[in-house]
């Protein structure tokens, strides 16, 4: 598999996201820039200006006509995807760390750092169809528990939010009244913060990464524990597979934690696991530094990632991949 290397951040990635088609690929990193890809060739369509923090993570409509993105300048933002405009600006006081559009685009999920005086919060944003009808009030807020809040992303209809992060408890809420339906249960769920979390194609599982070195897979309705998949070093990001039944971990200490005589530096990998026999059938090496985001195209047959040494790596599959057997 001959990866294509991306190259177009000045920074570490943050994030990845492709369109539903699967022909696009956008990257979000700490240079304020978002950008889009071509998701076969690599070839960079163009960015997207505004932002004056870090950008941590993005999302886009089902008719790929928007991008949302949400910054560390307290600002999240919606640009038309073609022209690269702004369509509109959100504004909070203190950093917007995840976005998420529900089905159908009428809404968005959006979360905000602990910030000077203010708690972590969940927002929920009614997005107009009509950008001059946009407006700034919050349908709902829900206060989030001690710590940030790095993913929160809707249930199955909408009628939930998921949300996850520092203080590594799993919340279920109620996404019209704010209340909170469920957590995940103590002893089988993660032991430090959960960096990550990805739905499966239909909604009806989601999978968790965490600095404990492990990853989860979860049932989105009754938050029961379905399978874990141990690794040897904290994980930033995982990804699922549509196609088969893989799921990618990726991930490696902290760039400051790494010493020079390390003899697993360098071995900055994509794994990948059974997810049903939780086993581990192979990872992709190649960059140099820790992998902070992952991301599967929607037809199953590529992925990427994106690591704290700015790149991207597109990975179309070669043919064997279809028919690993364990």
């Amino acid at each position: 598999m001959r990866p294509i290397l991306m190259k177009g951040h000045e920074r570490p990635l943050t994030f990845l996201k492709y369109n539903r088609d699967g022909d696009l690929l956008f990257s979000c990193a700490k240079d304020h820039t978002p950008t889009v890809w071509f998701a076969d060739n690599g070839e960079r369509l163009g960015t997207y200006r505004g932002h004056n923090g870090a950008v941590w993570s993005c999302d886009v409509s089902r008719d790929s006509m928007r991008l949302i993105t949400g910054s560390a300048d307290q600002t999240v933002k919606l640009w038309n995807v073609q022209t690269g405009a702004q369509l509109y600006t959100f504004n909070f006081g203190s950093p917007a760390r995840s976005v998420d559009f529900s089905v159908g685009d009428k809404l968005a999920v959006i979360t905000t750092d602990p910030f000077m005086e203010l708690t972590s919060a969940i927002h929920v944003k009614r997005i107009a169809r009509d950008p001059t009808e946009q407006t700034e009030e919050s349908e709902l807020v829900i206060k989030g528990p001690q710590g940030r809040i790095n993913r929160a992303v809707w249930g199955p209809l909408n009628r939930t939010i998921v949300s996850a992060g520092e203080d590594a408890v799993i919340r279920i809420w109620d996404s019209e009244t704010g209340k909170l339906l469920r957590e995940a249960d103590k002893e089988s769920g993660h032991k430090k913060t959960i960096t990550s979390l990805t739905k499966s194609a239909d909604g009806s599982h989601f999978l968790t990464g965490s600095l404990d070195k492990s990853a989860k897979l979860w049932d989105t309705r009754s938050l029961t524990l379905i399978k874990t998949y141990v690794t040897e070093r904290p994980v930033n990001a995982v990804a699922m597979s549509p196609l088969l039944d893989h799921v990618v971990l990726g991930g490696g200490q902290d760039a400051s934690a790494v010493t020079t005589t390390d003899h697993r530096a360098g071995k900055f990998e994509a794994k990948f696991f059974d997810k049903i026999l939780q086993e581990e059938i192979g990872g992709v090496k190649g960059h140099f530094g820790p992998i902070n985001a992952l991301a599967f195209n929607p037809d199953g047959k590529s992925f990427s990632s994106g690591g704290e040494d700015g790149y991207v790596r597109l990975h179309h599959f070669d043919p064997d991949y279809f028919n690993i057997k364990i």
